[in-house]
């Protein structure tokens, strides 16, 4: 199953239109994605709370790991180099934090608000190898520069 990310895209905006709060916005992106495609296993934000510090967002699936620096892992990658992250085999990945062991792919993207800086990344973990796509990540990123970017 691929996504149609132009629809969800729409219906991501639609219910988002007038929001400014940045957790319910996480909220209701994190649940929507998570919901439009079955290789989605755990979908969250892990958001900027400290200098070179990301702490737990608003996700969907089990338990995530509470904070982040961006020193470690593929969501600290994401947040270090500003650019999204896609992992193929998680294994394969140096540093890479296990915060579920059925987790085998990965794609991590940044997140920037209205003035350009990083509020968060937005990570996507899948039990099957090599679930993401560069289409994923264009179409992920899309929806997050629509929902938290300028407007």
């Amino acid at each position: 199953m691929t996504v149609d990310y132009p629809t969800l895209a729409k219906v991501i905006e639609s219910l988002t239109e007038g929001e400014d709060d940045t957790i319910a916005l996480m909220a209701t992106v994190a649940c929507e994605v998570h919901q439009s495609d079955a290789r989605f296993d755990w979908t969250g934000f892990y958001r900027v709370t400290a200098p070179e510090m990301l702490k737990i967002g608003p996700y969907q699936g089990g338990h995530g790991c509470l904070t982040i620096p961006f020193g470690k892992g593929v969501c600290g990658a994401a947040a270090r180099t500003g650019e999204v992250q896609i992992v193929p085999d998680v294994d394969a990945f140096p540093g890479h934090i296990a915060c579920a062991a059925s987790t085998r792919s990965e794609i991590v993207m940044p997140v920037f608000g209205k003035d350009g800086r990083l509020i968060a990344v937005f990570d996507i973990d899948s039990n099957r190898p090599d679930a993401f796509t560069d289409e994923d990540a264009a179409g992920l990123s899309a929806i997050l520069r629509s929902v938290f970017g300028a407007r």
